[in-house]
């Protein structure tokens, strides 16, 4: 039995002389939380695009849920999408919003009734209901379009950039709904952000740069062979100084603290070890994801918000 939901095989698009897509492969297991990583033109939307049937690709191989994306009448049902920008329509209220989505999937008014309840109680949607749309605030809207792409049980949710302009109360609600879906259901979530938190807890991510894949796999795994660490000394002996210089070990020293980087956690925990009566109050930082992209990719993923 295959246990990739999604599979992508040498897939490429170009666009006249620009290689938006240019021969990459990844795979997304079946109840993954998969983090797509790259700057505006990367190629994210270009492959995703792909993946829904709105783009034609040029060359390689795109299968959801066991289907090729030729055959999209098969894909699209299996599929919830949150876009960048919403598509909802702006005149109507959420309800009849969500009500028309519900009959495109083929709902009736009980089965309709009966999953936007458990949205109503887990994103509180109740006092917004009967509100026109376009008289709610940009969070509000978002929670919406999320709701609109679970209606009908998807296994596979794309988001992309799903909770850009939320509050962070907002976003944790979010977050825990997709979550508990993730182990009640096994719902399948590929994630583009520029939020490094929510790449964070992601079980896989792929970075992709200039429509190339520069780097993937765990972010435990990406962090450990892209970042560095750090121990922040913030009381410590005079002496440390002098040692650093002689091993030439990277630091850096300003009036709050001595920080010294290191290439990996064993590295940083050897020398606490050989050198620790040096050290009086120091914490040791690990490196973040977004010390693997801007070393992956030399750019910062911020650049492109």
């Amino acid at each position: 039995m295959n246990d990739f939901i999604i599979e992508i095989k040498n897939l490429k698009k170009y666009f006249g002389s620009v290689k938006a897509v240019d021969d990459i492969s990844f795979s997304v297991k079946t109840g993954e939380l998969f983090a797509f990583l790259g700057l505006n033109g990367a190629g994210k939307s270009t492959t995703i695009n792909i993946l829904v049937g709105v783009l034609s690709r040029d060359s390689g191989e795109c299968f959801v849920n066991g289907s090729s994306v030729d055959d999209i009448s098969k894909i699209l049902p299996n599929i919830g999408i949150v876009f960048q920008s919403s598509v909802l329509d702006k005149n109507l209220s959420v309800y009849d919003n969500l009500r028309y989505r519900a009959m495109l999937y083929g709902m009736d008014k009980k089965e309709f009734e009966e999953n936007l309840e458990y949205f109503i109680d887990k994103l509180d949607l109740k006092e917004i209901l009967n509100k026109q749309l376009d008289k709610l605030s940009g969070g509000q809207k978002r929670k919406v379009d999320i709701v609109r792409a679970l209606l009908h049980k998807p296994k596979i949710l794309i988001l992309d950039e799903p909770t850009t302009g939320l509050d962070p109360k907002t976003r944790k609600l979010v977050w825990n709904m997709i979550n508990i879906l993730r182990k009640t259901t096994n719902l399948t979530v590929l994630l583009t952000t520029h939020y490094m938190e929510e790449a964070s807890i992601a079980d896989n991510v792929v970075i992709i740069d200039n429509g190339k894949i520069v780097a993937e796999g765990s972010p435990l795994h990406l962090k450990n062979k892209y970042a560095r660490d750090f121990i922040k000394a913030y009381k410590y002996d005079k002496k440390l100084l002098e040692i650093l210089e002689k091993t030439k070990i990277p630091y850096k020293k300003d009036k709050t603290c001595l920080e010294i980087q290191f290439k990996n956690t064993d590295d940083a925990k050897n020398f606490l070890v050989e050198y620790s009566t040096l050290f009086k109050d120091i914490e040791i930082v690990k490196g973040s994801m977004d010390d693997v992209f801007l070393s992956v990719t030399g750019k910062e993923l911020k650049e492109s918000v």
